[in-house]
C-alpha cells in the first residue's frame, strides 16, 4: 500500500489528514496518509527510514524552510521562494515543491479589484514566502509586516492610515488565531480599515477568525485558507502521480 503523510508539528488539528483519507475513501485508492509529529527535524529521517512505499509528503509549520537542507533537490519555485511544502520521495531520491503559492494565487484571483495593487503580508515565516511568489505573479506590490522588523519591512506599530490607504491587500500568514487561540489576532489598527480592502487570512480552523470578524465589521472583504489548502492538496497530488 502506498503510504503519505504530513510532516509538522502540533499537527493534530490538520486538514491535510482528513482530506486525503476521505479521497482515497472516494475514489477507491489504495493509501494511506498519516501525520508525521515531529519534535524535532531530525526525526525526518526516521520517517523516511521506516516508512515503505513511501510516495510524498506535505510539510507544514514550523518545517517549510528548515526541511530543505534534508532533500536532494528542489523545483525552481521552491527554490526562488526558499520554501518547501511538498516532497515527492522517488526511491531514495527526495524532491521539494511548493504548491502553496498554486493554492493561494488561484483562489484570491476571485477577489481582486483593480485597486488592490498593493498587500500587506503579515508574518515572515515559511508560508509568506508562497504568498510573496504569488503575488509577484499577480503584479501586486507587497511588503512583509514583522513583530520583530528587518530593512523595508513594517512593525505592527508602524501600520498608520496612510500605509493602510496605500496597502489595500492584508494577508495572514501567521498562525495567530488558530484554534484554539479564536480570541487572539494579528494586532493591526482595524479603525482605518473599509470597504476597499481585501483581508485574507490563511488559517482555515476556525472558519471565521478574530481577523475575519473584526476586518467585516469595518466592511473589508475577508476570507479563510479553506480554497487554497484543497488547490495546494491536489497540486501535490498531481506532482506524487506523475
Amino acid at each position: 500500500m502506498k503510504n503519505y503523510g504530513l510532516i509538522g508539528k502540533n499537527i493534530s488539528y490538520s486538514f491535510s489528514k482528513s482530506y486525503f483519507s476521505e479521497k482515497f475513501k472516494k475514489e477507491q485508492i489504495e493509501a494511506r496518509y498519516r501525520n508525521f509529529d515531529l519534535e524535532n527535524l531530525k526525526q525526518f529521517r526516521d520517517v523516511i527510514k521506516e516508512t515503505p512505499d513511501l510516495v510524498g509528503l506535505n510539510v507544514t509549520i514550523p518545517y517549510k524552510e528548515e526541511i530543505i537542507s534534508f532533500l536532494d533537490q528542489l523545483a525552481p519555485e521552491a527554490k526562488e521562494m526558499g520554501a518547501v511544502n511538498t516532497i515527492k520521495v522517488d526511491g531514495n531520491k527526495l524532491t521539494g515543491y511548493n504548491t502553496d503559492y498554486i493554492g493561494f494565487f488561484e483562489s484570491i484571483k476571485p477577489y481582486l479589484k483593480s485597486h488592490h495593487r498593493k498587500a500587506l503580508i503579515l508574518g515572515t515565516g515559511g508560508a509568506s514566502k508562497a504568498i510573496a511568489y504569488a503575488l509577484k505573479k499577480l503584479n501586486i506590490t507587497y511588503k512583509f509586516v514583522s513583530r520583530t522588523p528587518e530593512k523595508n519591512q513594517f512593525s505592527y506599530q508602524n501600520l498608520s492610515n496612510e500605509i493602510l490607504r496605500e496597502y489595500t491587500v492584508i494577508v495572514n500568514t501567521t498562525p495567530v488565531g488558530t484554534f484554539p487561540d479564536v480570541e487572539q489576532h494579528p494586532k493591526i489598527p482595524f479603525e482605518y480599515l473599509n470597504e476597499k480592502h481585501l483581508v485574507y487570512d490563511l488559517i482555515y480552523n476556525p472558519e471565521t477568525t478574530q481577523l475575519m470578524a473584526l476586518a467585516k465589521q469595518k466592511g473589508a472583504t475577508v476570507t479563510n485558507g479553506s480554497k487554497m489548502l484543497k488547490l495546494q492538496a491536489e497540486s501535490a497530488w498531481k506532482i506524487w502521480n506523475k
